[in-house]
């Protein structure tokens, strides 16, 4: 049966999201108020548009952070972002330690390995 579920992922900052969703492909909607599930629509925010899937992430605004919501009866959107959002958090975290080591004055060196990404943070 189809329902909507929430992805696990504390996201803080939508414009790290937005370069997380560049990085996979994905195109964030900022502005859109309704996101695809099942032949409906439900409220959002903004929304996460995914290649080849028929329907859309949600992206809802909770007390200065956003919730993300999907239903993976469509499996070309699991295929995309992985099993319950796996490859879009991992995409995320990748971003945002990117930023914030590079703020820092870090050097960040990064390198695709067979289960996802890794990061190695230089301190010069």
């Amino acid at each position: 049966m189809s329902h909507i579920s929430k992805i696990e992922l504390e996201v803080k900052d939508i414009g790290v999201l937005g370069q997380a969703c560049t990085r996979l492909g994905l195109s964030l909607i900022k502005g859109q108020k309704t996101f695809t599930w099942y032949g409906q629509g439900a409220k959002c925010d903004h929304c996460i548009r995914v290649p080849g899937a028929d329907y859309e992430i949600g992206v809802l605004s909770r007390n200065g952070s956003y919730e993300l919501n999907c239903d993976y009866y469509d499996k070309n959107l699991e295929k995309v972002i992985g099993q319950k959002g796996g490859l879009l958090k991992q995409a995320y975290a990748a971003e945002k330690t990117r930023i914030e080591a590079r703020k820092k004055g870090y050097s960040v060196i990064e390198r695709k390995t067979e289960t996802g990404i890794q990061l190695h943070v230089r301190i010069s």
